[in-house]
């Protein structure tokens, strides 16, 4: 059962407490999905009959999730999942600007070898990389993020500084992963081409003040993009009320099969492609389209925003509850993240002295299957950068639980679950009850 729990007759039920890593499939999508693999499998690019329904179903799908998003049709670019979306919107969008300020250096330096019109276009109607090139300014070469951000625009962002030539700024964060807003403003300038925050973070579910940065990079002419694949179907995600150029998706966090995602991006921003092909995706994305996927997307977002501010106050109501009683079962516990404005169904929480690698395989050895951070860490085990970010030291870095969940649990199975963390962690560390909480 997705995200909940699943009783398979055993003695003791499974407790799947990791949506953050993935969800199941709802049956709901895939139902909608199928025909578009079987039946109607046509190619959107094919000009016959069976491909023209296909591009009018992803035409339609295409609007859906546009609709849904406070964007235009245009702004949907379908991808295949959370970090190619990151990847697209930080490397083509930084290659874009940079493009756009040769082309527009190009043609400065072709007009001042020409005479001056008397009638010059008034600098108002100039875009600001124009304005740059026009005015000599320095060249936009910085990419700011902050110091939490998923690997997949952190190392997006350092590739750039290895390859193109950017500069990489990262923001700091308090204790509870705040963005430095008052940093940030003083690190955007002239020279910054992109901004990018997410808009909630995977590992401790702290909400930024996304839309207040958006203005920051925009008063400075910078480009700003969202990583908002955490926060998707659990708050509010509109690029209209954020204010952002680019926002980035994956289906699977809330109910499609893994391999679907989007970028929604701004016509006006500039882009240089990464994936030369057909020009399918408005040019940005080349390759043959994933209907059955977009429809699987479109479907899936519907329902997840369906009774959305309910679904998510029972949610964060859950987690509250389940924080309490494992703060009653081990009183060593640290509670990681903002305690309010943070994700609905996400619980983050340090366990001094007790290795989290070791406390994940026994609970999984009880049923109860959760994480110590960031799934997308394959193999990894040094301490979390999220949470060193924050000011933890290395040892009660890799000494984190993160339990995550998008349907309500019961009362029950949440005195369950705290009765085995305190059991396991008593085992892993005869001395945890002993542990004083830092201050």
């Amino acid at each position: 059962m997705s995200g909940a729990v699943a009783d398979g007759g055993a003695a003791e039920e499974f407790v799947y407490l990791d949506a953050a890593a993935t969800e199941a499939a709802d049956p709901e999508v895939v139902k909608a999905m199928l025909p578009y693999m079987i039946q109607e499998f046509g190619n959107p690019s094919s000009v016959h009959t069976q491909g023209k329904a296909a591009a009018s179903v992803l035409r339609r799908a295409r609007e859906e999730v546009a609709s849904r998003l406070g964007a235009r049709a245009g702004d949907v670019i379908f991808t295949s999942g959370g970090t190619e979306s990151d990847n697209l919107a930080i490397k083509g969008i930084a290659l874009g600007i940079r493009a756009s300020q040769a082309e527009q250096q190009g043609m400065r330096d072709r007009r001042l070898s020409l005479p001056v019109p008397d009638a010059a276009r008034s600098d108002d109607a100039r875009s600001p990389i124009e304005v740059a090139a026009d005015d000599g300014a320095a060249l936009r070469r910085e990419i700011v993020i902050s110091a939490v951000e998923h690997s997949a625009v952190r190392e997006s962002a350092r590739w750039l500084e290895r390859n193109a030539g950017f500069r990489v700024i990262e923001i700091p964060v308090d204790g509870q992963g705040h963005v430095d807003v008052g940093c940030l403003k003083a690190c955007v300038g002239p020279e910054t081409a992109l901004v990018s925050v997410m808009l909630a973070s995977n590992e401790v579910g702290t909400i930024q003040p996304i839309s207040r940065i958006a203005e920051i990079a925009h008063a400075q002419g910078a480009f700003i993009h969202t990583d908002a694949v955490q926060a998707a179907g659990l708050i509010p995600v509109s690029m209209r009320d954020l204010g952002v150029d680019a926002i980035s998706l994956s289906g699977h966090k809330f109910g499609t099969p893994k391999g679907i995602g989007a970028l929604i991006m701004r016509s006006t921003v500039p882009y240089e492609a990464l994936i030369s092909g057909g020009g399918q995706e408005h040019g940005i994305r080349s390759g043959t389209e994933n209907v059955a996927g977009a429809v699987a997307l479109a479907v899936a977002l519907n329902k997840a925003l369906e009774h959305l501010p309910d679904r998510s106050a029972a949610l964060s109501a859950t987690a509250r509850r389940l924080t309490m009683a494992l703060c009653d079962a081990i009183p060593e516990v640290m509670v990681t993240g903002d305690p309010v404005h943070r994700l609905p169904g996400h619980v983050s929480l340090i366990l001094p002295g007790v290795s989290g690698e070791a406390l994940l395989v026994e609970l999984d050895a009880h049923g109860i299957s959760c994480s110590s951070g960031s799934a997308c860490a394959v193999g990894k085990t040094e301490a979390s950068p999220t949470l060193l970010a924050m000011g933890f030291d290395a040892a009660a870095a890799k000494a984190s639980l993160r339990m995550t969940f998008r349907s309500p649990i019961s009362d029950a199975t949440i005195d369950r679950v705290a009765a085995i963390v305190k059991d396991a962690a008593s085992r892993l560390n005869p001395h945890v009850e002993h542990v004083g909480r830092n201050s």
